[in-house]
């Protein structure tokens, strides 16, 4: 069977076990906190294995309706297991603490995503003795540099990584990293577990933030980690989920659930409108640089090919203008509504570093005037129309 064939059955199918709910076709949301037993004994067994899969005891550690959204994106994933969390951010200081100690080194994207290195510099180093080095993650030999054995324990990568969608080879760094003994983590949002697959590129634990793509509906928060060392998620990530009581609550699961039912024609059409977009603001006179990894021009075009499977409608650009200017350009914008999230039915546009220092526009090598566009489900045409009336009135 081809591997779209066993996605759709995996985001239709998996664990919808009907007869184990009165034959409904849609899982119930379990909203209970606790579960009740026959015996101390049988509590006793549920409480004491933390990676049994089918017997629950409290709602902190576990829940039905999360249960199956874990067992559908571990399936998508090629995983051995998913751990959803309360919020994409619960899910990526999860991995940190998980595979970090005190005093450990880490080696880190630089362009991955802002609360993320917020977290490893104003948290992790202060408090932990944690020590961090940024590398652009395009170089090996930059990588192998930054490996400090035995002291480097992860790296954190991002493929397309925020802001201009630089692109990494997954498996040259995952062979790299394990050569070191350095765990890798990726956050695989932008691109959805249909269009890329880290895990089968050798790397090591891959988020997403669910708020995104996956939820589809810019009505949920979560976030979910998957791997396939079945120990590192059930001894550990979701010990330390259990901990920092980071569950994902049933409702959200829910509706991730139903999020996940439409995943696949709906990346299918962000695909469509988002080419559609870059290809035409890369003919506009008036834009200076088109970020999208469905674009030919794209400085990782080969390596796209060979590591990923298609192209979803998030981008940015660079006019040829100040950045005030970008800023009126936006403003004028009517279908792209000026919000920082995508992933949702609703065009998007934000200019995520105007208001940053120039040290760290320096450091992240990106322009004070970067507009960030997300290309929703309101039609290609309709959008195309709309970004040519805001350049219309610049």
């Amino acid at each position: 069977m081809d591997g779209i064939r066993e996605e759709l059955l995996a985001i239709t199918h998996t664990a919808d076990e009907y007869n184990k709910y009165l034959n409904a076709v849609v899982p119930p949301v379990f909203l209970n906190s606790l579960h009740l037993y026959d015996s101390f004994e049988e509590y006793l067994e549920a409480a004491s294995d933390p990676c049994q899969e089918e017997k629950f005891v409290y709602g902190r550690d576990q829940n039905p309706t999360v249960h199956i959204l874990e067992r559908k994106i571990a399936e998508l994933e090629h995983g051995a297991k998913a751990i959803v969390f309360a919020s994409g951010m619960g899910a990526a200081a999860a991995a940190i603490m998980t595979t970090c100690n005190a005093g450990s080194h880490v080696v880190c994207m630089r362009d991955v995503y802002q609360p993320v290195k917020r977290f490893l510099d104003y948290f992790c180093v202060p408090k932990f003795g944690m020590t961090v080095t940024y590398v652009s993650g395009n170089d090996l030999d930059e990588i192998e540099s930054a490996m400090k054995k035995p002291d480097t324990a992860l790296m954190i990568l991002e493929s397309p990584a925020t802001f201009v969608f630089r692109v990494v080879d997954l498996e040259a760094i995952a062979k790299l990293a394990h050569q070191y003994e350095v765990k890798t983590y990726i956050d695989n949002t932008c691109m959805t577990p249909l269009f890329q697959k880290p895990l089968d590129l050798g790397i090591d634990i891959c988020m997403h933030t669910m708020s995104k793509y996956i939820g589809g509906h810019s009505d949920i928060l979560g976030g979910v980690l998957v791997s396939k060392d079945k120990e590192l998620m059930c001894e550990m990530i979701k010990t330390v989920r259990e901990w920092y009581a980071s569950v994902m609550g049933p409702m959200e699961a829910w509706l991730a659930i139903r999020g996940l039912r439409t995943l696949a024609v709906r990346v299918e059409e962000h695909q469509r409108v988002g080419m559609a977009v870059a290809g035409w603001l890369e003919k506009n006179e008036k834009v200076k640089k088109v970020y999208y990894t469905g674009l030919a021009s794209h400085p990782q075009a080969d390596l796209i090919r060979r590591q990923q499977k298609g192209h979803t409608s998030l981008m940015s650009i660079e006019l040829d203008a100040a950045p005030e200017e970008a800023v009126k350009f936006i403003n004028r914008l009517h279908l792209f509504g000026k919000g920082c999230s995508w992933g949702g039915f609703e065009s998007l546009a934000i200019m995520p570093l105007y208001k940053a220092e120039q040290k760290e526009l320096d450091f992240l090598q990106v322009n004070r005037g970067l507009i960030r566009l997300y290309c929703g489900l309101e039609g290609s045409e309709n959008l195309i129309e709309d970004l040519e009336r805001a350049f219309a009135g610049m």
